[in-house]
């Protein structure tokens, strides 16, 4: 079929510079047949204006009447006019040429897939590529994918990814997870278990990378979300044994590793702006739903290193005090080793 319909989504909310490129690189896709339907929740840096100043009939802009939280922008997603087959873009990310030409070869290749993607580069604030992304399997199961996604051998963004409208839609969208954090997770995976995911060996686009999810999101919004993906978790395993299985295989590692990294956040926060959320209680959480998924396990999370030694910091104000003055003296970026 070699007039298929794309639809290109970019939500944005002042994107400066970066929207600019990103923009121009889906305007330069070498496959001609698509739209991109831009949500632009209320920019105040002109945004809106540059695109109607392109006058491309390929461009239709959605913008909001009030300011939105990014969940209630990219929920709009659902409600959109699409084309037969869509993908969902960062604001800074950018599109290789090839995208819609692989992606449209790779549907044709894998017709009974709901789930498509490329290989990827990821990019820093300049544009200038840090490293390539995970390798992937050419095809992939939602058990697959799922054990991927939990023993963090696969890089997971809300870029790249494609799907026909019809399934997105008929899985409620991206779900409205704190800030949509895990929200990809969750939304790819609920894809997948409707056919399975393809992937082209080719790398077609580019996701730039900032600070750690970790490290750049307040702890209340990010502890909450986490809690939502926990969640989420349980349900899968009540609805289907195999996914159950691969839950319980690979959660110990999972928690282990936000058990450790969401403790050191904490640690660099103070105690008011993370609602009073002490490493104790975080640990605690971790080993209530290690207890709830792997209880034969015996998940210890005073054994994951370095979450004794936060714990310890955190446990007074005058330590707490002192690892905060020590971090405003010895500072470095955190970057994210498992992208999002």
């Amino acid at each position: 079929m070699n007039n298929r319909l794309f639809s290109i989504i970019l939500p944005v909310r002042n994107g400066g510079e970066y929207v600019k490129a990103c923009v121009k690189s889906i305007l330069a896709q070498s496959y001609p047949h698509f739209n991109l339907l831009v949500l632009d929740n209320c920019s105040t840096d002109g945004t809106g204006a540059w695109l109607q100043s392109l006058k491309d009939e390929r461009i239709q802009l959605f913008p909001s009447d009030r300011s939105l939280s990014i969940q209630e922008n990219w929920a709009r997603i659902v409600a959109l006019p699409k084309h037969e087959f869509m993908t969902c873009i960062g604001h800074d990310d950018i599109l290789l040429p090839d995208y819609l030409t692989t992606m449209n070869a790779l549907i044709n290749q894998y017709p009974a897939a709901t789930l498509y993607q490329t290989h990827f580069n990821f990019i820093d604030a300049r544009g200038e590529v840090l490293r390539a992304c995970k390798p992937m399997d050419a095809w992939q199961t939602a058990t697959a994918f799922l054990s991927s996604i939990l023993t963090m051998t696969i890089d997971v963004n809300g870029t790249g990814f494609m799907t026909r409208s019809s399934d997105y839609d008929a899985v409620g969208g991206i779900p409205s997870f704190p800030n949509l954090i895990f929200a990809d997770f969750a939304l790819w995976l609920n894809l997948t278990r409707r056919g399975g995911k393809a992937t082209s060996e080719k790398s077609c686009f580019q996701y730039r990378l900032h600070q750690s999810m970790t490290t750049r999101t307040a702890a209340p919004e990010f502890a909450g979300a986490f809690s939502v993906f926990m969640d989420y978790l349980a349900t899968l395993a009540e609805q289907d044994k195999e996914l159950q299985r691969v839950i319980n295989a690979h959660i110990i590692a999972l928690l282990s590793f936000y058990c450790r990294s969401f403790s050191h956040k904490l640690l660099r926060t103070p105690l008011k702006d993370r609602a009073n959320i002490t490493v104790k209680d975080w640990t605690n959480r971790c080993k209530e739903w290690a207890d709830r998924f792997a209880k034969e396990q015996r998940f210890d999370p005073s054994r994951v290193p370095g979450v004794s030694i936060a714990k310890a910091i955190d446990s007074t104000a005058i330590s707490r005090q002192l690892f905060l003055v020590f971090k405003k003296l010895y500072s470095r970026p955190v970057w994210n080793d498992h992208a999002r």
